[in-house]
């Protein structure tokens, strides 16, 4: 049965037009984190750079533990997350990029194998709500010059299953990076029929 990710809380956007949330490109996520890394906001840097390549849903990157992308000081090529909304398991791959700003995050921050790795600056909460990340991905998309509305937390979980579908048109492959038990709901979840229509439509002279 598959269970809400926030199943225990008011939904926050109840009542409210919600559509699909654009990828981000590929200057977008370089222009998003040269900003981090120029202001040494190490938290964030690894919360963006882990968030695109994980392609987490915003409840089971928000409740990530240490130990759940770490083996001691180090953090691993791959992890294996147990998804809170199908109960199933997604594995994914963590760059060399991403492995820096977590273990630079984790050793800044202190934090032990139990903890969570983004703990919540808010006495309400042990780790990072699913509003908090909400709000913070505003700021990134914000700092950078786009327009906030289009874009959330389903921001990151789309870009790179997005590139790699551009890259590759393997949505079979972008439906297990999803943890999607649908291919029907990956072919929904990248708008891909949309996206390639028009794409073939700006290649076709009239």
């Amino acid at each position: 049965m598959n269970v809400p990710c926030d199943s225990a809380h008011q939904v926050w956007n109840k009542g409210k037009l919600v559509g699909q949330k654009a990828p981000l490109r590929l200057r977008d996520i370089w222009g998003i984190r040269i900003r981090l890394e120029l202001a040494r906001n190490v938290r964030d840097l690894a919360l963006f750079d882990l968030a695109i390549d994980s392609k987490l849903r915003a409840c089971d990157l928000t409740k990530l533990r240490v130990r759940d992308v770490a083996h001691g000081s180090h953090v691993a090529a791959r992890a294996i997350v147990m998804q809170q909304k199908t109960q199933r398991p997604v594995q994914f791959e963590i760059t060399a990029q991403t492995r820096l700003a977590v273990e630079g995050w984790v050793k800044q921050a202190r934090l032990g194998s139990e903890d969570f790795l983004f703990p919540s600056r808010l006495k309400t909460s042990e780790h990072l709500s699913t509003r908090q990340y909400s709000r913070i991905v505003k700021a990134w998309v914000t700092s950078i010059g786009l327009d906030p509305v289009p874009y959330g937390t389903h921001t990151m979980r789309r870009t790179k299953a997005s590139l790699i579908y551009r890259r590759t048109k393997n949505i079979r492959a972008v439906q297990i990076l999803l943890g999607h038990t649908k291919l029907e709901s990956t072919v929904r979840y990248l708008g891909i029929e949309v996206d390639d229509a028009l794409e073939m439509a700006e290649q076709t002279e009239v």
